[in-house]
C-alpha cells in the first residue's frame, strides 16, 4: 500500500498543476521562502566581514531548514494516516511544478499580441522576465516569452520533478528553495556579487543534470509536435553551450531548433545593453504564433518528462 501510494505522487502533482495551477489568493511555498530569504539575509550578513562565506552559511542554512521542515510536516501527516502523507506530498510536489503558471503567463502575452494590444503585451511579458520591456517591439516581446518559457521549463518542470523521484516532496522543497535563491540574491550586481555567490553556484550545480536531461525530452516532444526532433537535439548540442548561463541555453537552443527561430542578442537591463550570443542562428526572430507553438512543446515535453520519470522511479521500487 505504502509503495503504491509513492508512485502516484508523480503523476498526480503533475495532474494538480495542471488543474489548479498556483491561485494567488492561496498560499503558496514559494512565498513563505521569499519571506525567509528576506528576513535572514542582515543576520547573515552580519556573521563574518567575508560576503562570500556568509552567503555560502545563508544559502545552506535555508535550504537544510527547507527540507527539514519539510520532512517534518510529511512524516508528521504519514503518522496520521499513509494516504494523508501522500497527498501532502502531492501538494507540496505540485506548488514546486509551474507548468501551469508557465503556459498561463505566455497565454496572457500572446493573447495581447494576438488582439494587437502591444502596450498590454509588454506588461504581461515584464512578470516573466527580468530585461527592460517598455521598448520592445512584436518581435522582441515574442523572444522574451519564447526564451522564458524554455529556460523556466528546467526550472519549473524538469529539476523539481527530478528531486521530488530522488528524495520526495523534501528534497523538491529544497530544490525550490535553491531557485528562489537564486530568483532573489543570485544577481551580479554590486549588492550580490559576492553575498549572492554561493546561491547562483548551488542553483547552477542544482540544474546541471536536469538541463541536459531536458535536450532529449524537448527533442521527442518537437518530433511529435513539428517533426523537428533532429533540429531540437542538434541545436541544443552545438549551439547551447554558447550561452552565459551553464544551464539555460540548452533548452533554449532545443526550443530554437524545434521552432526555427532566432533566440538571444541585444537586450536591456535596468538601461544597460547587454550583448547575448545568438541560438538558432540562421532562422527569423519568433513571431506571435510562435508563442502558443512554444507553449504546447512545454507541455508536452512536462508530460513526457513527468511519465519518464514516473517510469524509471516506479521501476526502481519493483526491482528494491
Amino acid at each position: 500500500m505504502e509503495s503504491f501510494s509513492h508512485i502516484v505522487i508523480l503523476p498526480a502533482a503533475f495532474v494538480l498543476d495542471l488543474v489548479v495551477g498556483d491561485p494567488r489568493a492561496l498560499p503558496h511555498p514559494v512565498r513563505w521562502m521569499g519571506t525567509a530569504i528576506t528576513a535572514a539575509e542582515k543576520p547573515f550578513r552580519n556573521l563574518t566581514s567575508n560576503p562570500i562565506v556568509g552567503g555560502l552559511f545563508f544559502a545552506l542554512a535555508l535550504i537544510l531548514a527547507t527540507w527539514l521542515a519539510a520532512w517534518g510536516l510529511v512524516r508528521t501527516a504519514a503518522a496520521i494516516h499513509p494516504l494523508v502523507g501522500t497527498a501532502l506530498q502531492v501538494v507540496l510536489v505540485a506548488t514546486a511544478v509551474s507548468a501551469r503558471s508557465l503556459w498561463d503567463a505566455a497565454g496572457s502575452v500572446w493573447k495581447a499580441l494576438d488582439k494587437g494590444r502591444l502596450q498590454d503585451a509588454r506588461q504581461q511579458v515584464a512578470m516573466i522576465v527580468g530585461r527592460d520591456t517598455a521598448g520592445l517591439e512584436l518581435n522582441g516581446v515574442a523572444r522574451a516569452t519564447v526564451e522564458s518559457v524554455a529556460e523556466n521549463f528546467v526550472d519549473g518542470v524538469v529539476s523539481p520533478i527530478f528531486y521530488a523521484a530522488v528524495g520526495g516532496a523534501p528534497l523538491a522543497m529544497a530544490y525550490k528553495m535553491v531557485n528562489t535563491l537564486d530568483s532573489m540574491v543570485g544577481y551580479r550586481n554590486e549588492r550580490y556579487l559576492l553575498f549572492g555567490r554561493a546561491s547562483a553556484r548551488i542553483d547552477d550545480a542544482a540544474n546541471f543534470l536536469p538541463a541536459r536531461l531536458s535536450v532529449p525530452v524537448i527533442a521527442a516532444a518537437a518530433q511529435w509536435l513539428f517533426n523537428s526532433g533532429g533540429a531540437a537535439f542538434k541545436c541544443a548540442v552545438q549551439q547551447g553551450r554558447h550561452h552565459i548561463s551553464p544551464n539555460a541555453g540548452l533548452p533554449e537552443a532545443a526550443f530554437a531548433g524545434a521552432l526555427r527561430v532566432r533566440l538571444g542578442g541585444t537586450d536591456s537591463y535596468r538601461g544597460i545593453r547587454v550583448e547575448k550570443p545568438v541560438i538558432g542562428a540562421g532562422h527569423p526572430p519568433p513571431e506571435t504564433d510562435h508563442i502558443p507553438r512554444a507553449c504546447s512543446l512545454l507541455l508536452l515535453s512536462s508530460a513526457l518528462w513527468v511519465l519518464l520519470a514516473w517510469g524509471v522511479e516506479t521501476l526502481i521500487r519493483i526491482v528494491a
